[in-house]
């Protein structure tokens, strides 16, 4: 086995901050990610630079603001010839993979191979809602042939990983692991959960949900379901690497592209600088980040791509945009930025800068 650290990231999409007990949700959803977070690193406000799926995927694999990439909205592909983290593993010898939701390239299906950032490994599609529905998953292999993966998506996927790391053990990997859930199903505006998650109820409405119009009425008990979910996938991802002997020497980081204000905002789900829109759950454990404690400065997922490529002794560009982590769990760090910088390019031109106490906004 290798020893260089092994980096899996385990990536939601549209999850709340607040969806998780460490923030104090109080419905039990995520036991796995809490304890995660206690045992790791956990940046307890972690924001999104862009509160909408393409840019902020462009954001996280680049290092780079959506504006320098031009990646600024949804549908605007990630030029094939900007680089990726997966790149700089790619470099560095490690094993890349990529599976699940991609949502950077020109198709809604299959991606070229020109588009997939890097990735040497491929299972996945651009668009997974538009592939797939939460009992039938169907995404692309490296030949673009389709692949249908049984079971509730989280899970199909889930498997997929899993299989990807027991074959990679023996020498270092970088997989990206990106799921659909919990954001709903764009067919028919739904949040389909679990079949056996179907019939629950949960009591707790965050706060600023409580008392809007929107459709978190409706919604939060699949959305709930679907991030229970996801949290039991994070602890079967964890079991496997620790019946691989990986746990210590496996960097795992969980984290999402923006928040869900359920429609309580504007006419959709995101793409406003709300708190609900821009702050996120982020942890990371293994390797370097065990035992890093609580951080409570302000931290980007334009941070995530720096913090990995330092933490596995990888040099950062001079052209990302974003901090390494590192400085700051090892109280090195004399002057990180006391701001979040935050962008909105799509429903409308709007600008945010998050502070510790203050959020300036312009839209």
């Amino acid at each position: 086995m290798s020893t260089r650290p092994n980096v899996v990231v385990f990536f939601t999409d549209q999850q709340r901050w607040d969806t998780t007990g460490i923030h104090g949700n109080p419905c039990g959803l995520t036991p796995n990610f809490d304890q995660a977070a206690m045992e790791g690193t956990f940046p307890e406000y972690a924001f999104t630079p862009q509160p909408v799926r393409g840019p902020a995927r462009g954001v996280l694999q680049t290092g780079m603001y959506a504006t320098s990439i031009g990646t600024y909205k949804n549908a605007i592909p990630l030029n094939p010839d900007l680089r990726t983290m997966a790149h700089y593993f790619n470099e560095a010898g490690y094993e890349t993979g990529y599976i699940g939701k991609w949502h950077l390239g020109s198709t809604r299906h299959a991606v070229p191979e020109r588009e997939r950032g890097g990735y040497q490994y491929w299972l996945g599609a651009n668009a997974l809602e538009a592939t797939s529905q939460a009992y039938n998953t169907l995404v692309y292999d490296n030949e673009d042939r389709p692949v249908k993966l049984p079971g509730y998506r989280v899970d199909a996927l889930t498997d997929a990983a899993i299989r990807y790391i027991d074959q990679n053990k023996e020498k270092p990997f970088f997989l990206f692991l990106s799921f659909l859930e919990p954001h709903f199903q764009n067919s028919n505006d739904s949040y389909p959960a679990p079949t056996v998650e179907t019939r629950k109820r949960y009591d707790y409405m965050p706060p600023d949900l409580a008392s809007l119009g929107g459709n978190s009425w409706q919604s939060i008990n699949g959305y709930y379901g679907m991030v229970k979910r996801l949290d039991e996938a994070f602890g079967r991802v964890r079991d496997a690497l620790k019946s691989l002997q990986l746990s210590e020497n496996t960097i795992l980081l969980f984290t999402t592209d923006h928040g869900c204000h359920f429609k309580t905002r504007n006419s959709e789900y995101k793409r406003s600088c709300h708190e609900s829109s821009i702050r996120i759950p982020m942890a990371f454990t293994g390797g370097p980040f065990t035992g890093g404690g609580r951080i409570r400065s302000l931290v980007s997922l334009i941070d995530v791509a720096p913090t990995l490529l330092d933490a596995c002794g990888i040099p950062v560009p001079e052209d990302m945009q974003g901090h390494s982590l590192m400085p700051l769990i090892d109280r090195s760090c004399k002057d990180w930025p006391e701001e979040i910088f935050v962008q909105i390019s799509e429903s409308q031109v709007g600008r945010a800068v998050r502070t510790s106490r203050w959020k300036y906004a312009v839209e």
